[in-house]
């Protein structure tokens, strides 16, 4: 065995500094999932309400949530936008307090991207 063999072998003499060598690692990271919320037509729910709720909860202009209603009105559903699970969730917890507390039957959901 060689005499660097032997040193690294060997335990360490007493009052010698013990030394470790810590190897930095890179953490992994993973873009969070994303969640489309979607607002669902009804036959109830005045359009300008739909508006109202795009322009306050999704930050959309008024030409943009007017566009949206009228893609939910005609296909049945549309989509408000794209974010994160606990932010879709509370958008759409929002609306659909919202809409409870004004008497209309508007739904919003979010599905997975």
């Amino acid at each position: 065995m060689a005499d660097d063999d032997r040193k690294r072998a060997s335990p360490p003499t007493p009052g010698e500094p013990n030394v470790a060598v810590i190897a930095k690692t890179k953490p992994q990271t993973k873009r969070p999932n994303l969640y489309r919320v979607l607002i669902l037509n009804d036959d109830y729910t005045p359009m300008e309400f739909v508006v109202h709720v795009l322009e306050r909860f999704f930050g959309k202009d008024h030409d943009a949530a007017t566009r949206i209603m009228l893609h939910v009105h005609h296909h049945g559903m549309g989509e408000c936008g794209i974010y994160t699970y606990e932010v879709a969730e509370t958008k759409v917890t929002q609306v659909m307090d919202f809409a409870r507390k004004h008497q209309h039957p508007l739904q919003c959901v979010m599905e997975k991207k």
